[in-house]
């Protein structure tokens, strides 16, 4: 989840210069757990063939052990809220930072497929855990002045380790001597893999000793001295404690709580606003994004690509990912949200097809033609590249601003829940879809990404520059 920069409002408070690097540090804290996201939702990039190859299984059975994390993730994102307004911001990191340990550990020495999938799911439950509170906390401790950068340490975070994740499994696939089953370390290189996210988890869960309960929280069980210290302690004690502490209880209690039913209405079951914001989540997964993080090194081995030069690219497609997002981060106030949208649609759409047609080439020798093998692996990165600058974010600044105040809460969970599913339906399937017909896997995606341009033109309302009062 990202949110978007937005300039200070009037008489907004900003932290004094002595307050923001420790505010920085607090988000930077809390956005390990976007990194722990976007490693652990990458990282079985590295393990995919070696699973195949050692469980002897075939492309159906393999695509659920991928794809179920993502049935942990749903159900972590769903539950993640109401744990922490149980027990607190902290301790729900906590608990994903434990949870997130143990995934690793348990996928990292499996007793066989079934407990594989297991920790996997284990993971994906931190996954969707981190997904929620991360945002929210970010969001609940920053300055008012400086929410929306600091809120975007969280997308960075994630594209940051999903680029570490390649750039680790292509370090110790190097290290193996290129076999994802060789030995290292006593253990299969793929192993070896999913079990180094035990670091980054164990700094996550120890970073969270070290930054404050959320003032709002605080305040919400009755600790409001507490709550004081920490508001000075971000804000600076030149602020008027007593005013501010006043202006969070305010809103505390003027909050509706949306409802499944308040989202009901229309021709078509939910109101037509809950169906656009559906649209943009499922558009977003369809055009094949996490095909790119899940199974690429996959499919360049697929199409003859040596298995460490296969790494190697995904590393590299995980760069471009940053790359965008940066831009993306930069632009989405300035040009709006909209035209990112369609600029990256079209640019999906020729990248993905260009794709589609170098993988229609038959093998020569178990490689692609060099011509049809330099487009494709050109195309994947430009794929990433107008994904990451659009869609990857601005899908996620579109769900926080487009709903009316009443349903905004209740419909940003369905739309977020359509992509969870719609994630699944692509990881699960690209497998066997692969197996069937590569280039025509590529032209379905390819349909999707053109599809979401008249979506977008017809039904897509630009949102820059509006109050979130102003969307109904």
């Amino acid at each position: 989840m990202t949110s978007t920069a937005q300039a200070p409002q009037p008489g907004a408070r900003t932290a004094h210069p002595e307050h923001l690097g420790h505010v920085i540090f607090i988000a930077a804290a809390a956005a390990m757990g976007g990194f722990l996201f976007g490693y652990d939702s990458s990282v079985i990039n590295g393990a995919v063939e070696a699973i195949r190859d050692r469980y002897d299984i075939g492309s159906a059975a393999l695509a659920q052990v991928i794809a179920i994390a993502l049935i942990g993730c749903a159900i972590g994102a769903a539950t993640a809220g109401r744990i922490a307004d149980r027990i607190g911001r902290i301790r729900c990191m906590q608990i994903a930072a434990v949870l997130f340990t143990i995934s690793a550990v348990g996928s990292a020495l499996p007793f066989a497929l079934w407990d594989l999938a297991f920790w996997r799911i284990v993971g994906g439950f931190a996954i969707g855990m981190a997904s929620v509170i991360g945002p929210a906390y970010i969001a609940e401790v920053a300055p008012p002045a400086y929410r929306g950068r600091l809120g975007s340490f969280q997308q960075a975070a994630i594209v940051v380790g999903i680029a570490i994740s390649q750039l680790v499994n292509w370090g110790l696939l190097n290290a193996a001597g290129g076999d994802q089953r060789g030995k290292l370390m006593g253990l299969e290189a793929w192993q070896v893999m999913l079990g180094v996210m035990v670091v980054p988890a164990v700094l996550y869960g120890l970073l969270s000793f070290a930054i404050p309960e959320s003032p709002r929280f605080l305040l919400s069980v009755g600790k409001h001295d507490r709550a004081r210290e920490i508001l000075a302690e971000v804000e600076g004690q030149e602020i008027d404690l007593d005013a501010r502490v006043a202006e969070i209880q305010l809103a505390m209690k003027s909050e509706h709580k949306s409802t499944f039913k308040d989202l009901l209405g229309g021709s078509f079951f939910f109101k037509p606003i809950v169906w656009v914001g559906i649209g943009l989540s499922v558009f977003q997964q369809f055009v094949g994004i996490n095909v790119a993080f899940y199974y690429s090194s996959t499919l360049w081995q697929s199409v003859g690509v040596d298995p460490t030069e296969s790494f190697f690219y995904s590393f590299t497609t995980s760069i471009i990912n940053i790359i965008g997002t940066v831009i993306a981060m930069i632009f989405v106030d300035r040009v709006g949200r909209k035209p990112l949208a369609l600029i990256g649609s079209v640019g999906m759409a020729v990248g993905l097809a260009l794709e589609a047609w170098a993988f229609s080439y038959h093998l020569v020798d178990g490689k692609l033609p060099s011509t049809q093998g330099w487009v494709a692996l050109i195309a994947a990165h430009v794929f990433v590249l107008f994904f990451a600058l659009s869609w990857g974010v601005v899908v996620w600044v579109f769900l926080g601003e487009m709903f009316p105040n009443k349903i905004r809460a209740a419909a940003l969970g369905v739309a977020a829940a359509a992509q969870w599913i719609a994630n699944w339906a692509i990881t699960a399937s690209f497998p066997s879809l692969a197996d069937w017909n590569l280039s025509g896997t590529y032209v379905i995606y390819t349909v999707f990404a053109a599809l979401s341009i008249p979506f977008v033109l017809k039904f897509v309302k630009e949102t820059k520059g509006k109050s979130l009062e102003e969307m109904g």
